[in-house]
């Protein structure tokens, strides 16, 4: 099983600081995560497909 991401993963990744990919959670845009207690984690599939999605939008 690949690891999951945490934010602070997910950040160092998009470069995207912590604290916007939490109010992104919460209006609905981002990557989708999965909260596992207190903990939010991403799947790094869900992230490259969102990512992909994003690149896609930005040449059309």
């Amino acid at each position: 099983m690949p690891k999951l991401l945490s934010v602070e993963d997910l950040s160092d990744i998009l470069g995207i600081p912590v604290n916007t990919l939490y109010q992104w959670r919460t209006k609905g845009y981002g990557p989708p995560g999965c909260r596992m207690g207190k903990y939010v984690r991403y799947r790094p599939e869900d992230v490259m497909q969102w990512v992909a999605e994003q690149v896609k939008k930005a040449v059309a």
